[in-house]
């Protein structure tokens, strides 16, 4: 059984913008790089959950997201970090689905490629739904960043609430 970081996409690894799904307007947050390298040599593996109503709302295909995706993960590739899945919720939220967070569609569909503890595991999202999506699939460890949607921190309901993606390292250390 591997321990595994589930990270939200937009918020989390790129600055946010409404309904991105073009490489040129594709940001990288300021750390990312270094914190899923320092991440990755303590053993987690590494996947992307991303709902993606723009693309149920017809502002963006399945195909954009997919060529987008594409180029992001080779991006991380040529700093050595290495995604091992990435899953989107394509549905608008008035769409009966299962995998749109707070559910846990995409978190399943990880379950049944990977041998995952999810008790050893840390989801790190951007709102609410994330922080929930994590609870409902069993994963007990948390991170919210601020930097995709502001918010009081005492409403949070993450065990750890930081500014971004950069300041992970100062939460999940090595075990002596």
């Amino acid at each position: 059984m591997e321990k595994a970081i589930f990270l939200d996409r937009d918020g989390v690894i790129n600055v946010e913008k409404n309904y991105l799904f073009k490489v040129e307007d594709f940001e990288f947050i300021d750390g990312v790089f270094d914190t899923l390298n320092y991440l990755q040599k303590l053993g987690f593996k590494l996947f992307i959950i991303t709902n993606q109503s723009g693309i149920g709302r017809g502002y963006y295909t399945q195909d954009d997201f997919n060529k987008l995706t594409s180029w992001m993960v080779k991006e991380f590739e040529k700093k050595d970090i290495i995604i091992s899945q990435v899953e989107v919720c394509p549905h608008a939220p008035n769409e009966e689905c299962n995998c749109r967070k707070p559910n846990t569609g995409m978190i399943d569909n990880i379950l049944k490629n990977h041998k995952i503890n999810l008790e050893k595991s840390w989801l790190i999202g951007d709102k609410e739904s994330d922080i929930l999506c994590a609870k409902n699939s069993g994963i007990k460890n948390t991170i919210q960043v601020k930097s995709g949607h502001d918010f009081d921190e005492k409403s949070s309901l993450a065990n750890f609430v930081c500014n971004s993606i950069k300041e992970v390292k100062n939460i999940i250390i090595p075990l002596s």
